[in-house]
C-alpha cells in the first residue's frame, strides 16, 4: 500500500487520508492481522500533545493519524495538501460499518456507558443490518487496574472481532489503544463523542456549521460548562502557535517542538 502524504502540525503527523483510503488501510490491517490504532485528531488533541510530551509520543504510534477537525484540514491545506478532505471521526466510524457489514468483518464498540450502547447496537443494526457487532463493553469512567486491562483485552478477543471502534475521549482513548497495540492482534480507532452521536444521547452540529468551522461554537452552546475550557483556550492557543509555525517555515526555521 502506498505511503501517505503527511504533514506535522504542531509536533504531530497528520495523514492526508480520505474515508476510502482509511477504509482500505484498515481493512489490509485486518487481513494481515497487523496490530494498529487509528487516532481522528482535532484542535484538541493537537493542543493535549503540544502540553504533554507522553501524549505526543502515544499519537506518534498510531499508524493513522487522520484530520478530524476543519482548522485540521485548512491547516494540511496551507502546507501543501491542497485537495485535503475532512476525515471525521463518528462519519469514519459510519464508513467502517458500512465496509465491515459488506465483508462480514465483526466489530466491538468499547466505550460510553450501558445505555447508550445498548441504543447504538440497536440503532448501527437498523443502519446495517448485516452488520456484525461481537461484543460491547462500557468501562468505568475511572482509571482502570492492570487486572481490569487484562478482563477487557481477554473478553475483546474471546468476542472474535476484527476491528475495536473506542469511544472514551480524548485523551483516554488514545492512551487506552496505546496500551493495548502489543496485546491486541486487532485494529482499533478512536471514534471520540461517535458513540453519544449515533446512539442520539448528544445532538451533532448542523452539517452546514460543520463545513464552516462552526462545530465548535454549536457544541460550545450545548455543553458549556464541559467545553468552554477546549474552545475558549484551545482553539485561540492553537491559532496562535500554528501561525507562527506557519511564519517560522516560510522564514525558513526549524521548529523546536520535540
Amino acid at each position: 500500500m502506498r505511503a501517505l502524504p503527511a504533514r506535522d502540525i504542531l509536533g504531530v503527523r497528520v495523514d492526508g487520508t480520505s474515508y476510502g483510503d482509511a477504509c482500505d488501510r484498515i481493512w489490509a490491517w485486518t487481513e494481515s492481522g497487523t496490530p494498529a490504532y487509528v487516532v481522528a485528531a482535532n484542535v484538541h488533541v493537537i493542543m493535549t500533545a503540544y502540553w504533554n510530551r507522553a501524549f505526543r509520543r502515544v499519537l506518534r504510534r498510531a499508524a493513522l493519524v487522520t484530520p478530524d477537525g476543519m482548522p485540521l484540514v485548512l491547516g494540511l491545506r496551507w502546507l501543501g495538501l491542497t485537495g485535503q478532505g475532512r476525515v471525521y471521526g463518528p462519519d469514519l466510524m459510519l464508513a467502517w460499518c458500512q465496509r465491515a457489514a459488506r465483508a462480514g468483518l465483526p466489530i466491538y464498540l468499547y466505550g460510553g456507558s450501558e445505555a447508550t450502547l445498548a441504543q447504538l447496537r440497536v440503532n448501527l443494526s437498523d443502519w446495517f443490518p448485516d452488520l456484525k457487532i461481537a461484543g460491547s463493553h462500557a468501562p468505568p469512567f475511572r482509571s482502570l487496574t492492570p487486572a481490569e486491562d487484562i478482563v477487557d483485552r481477554q473478553r475483546i478477543q474471546a468476542s472474535g472481532a476484527k476491528v475495536v471502534l473506542v469511544g472514551l475521549g480524548c485523551p483516554k482513548q488514545e492512551h487506552w489503544m496505546a496500551r493495548q497495540v502489543s496485546h491486541l492482534p486487532l485494529v482499533m480507532i478512536g471514534v471520540g463523542a461517535a458513540f453519544s452521536f449515533h446512539s442520539g444521547t448528544v445532538a451533532q452540529a448542523p452539517r452546514w456549521m460543520m463545513g464552516c468551522s462552526l462545530e465548535w461554537l454549536y457544541r460550545l452552546g450545548r455543553e458549556p460548562r464541559r467545553l468552554w475550557r477546549r474552545y475558549l483556550i484551545n482553539n485561540p492557543a492553537f491559532m496562535l502557535l500554528f501561525g507562527l509555525q506557519l511564519l517560522r517555515q516560510r522564514l525558513g526555521l526549524a521548529s523546536s517542538q520535540p
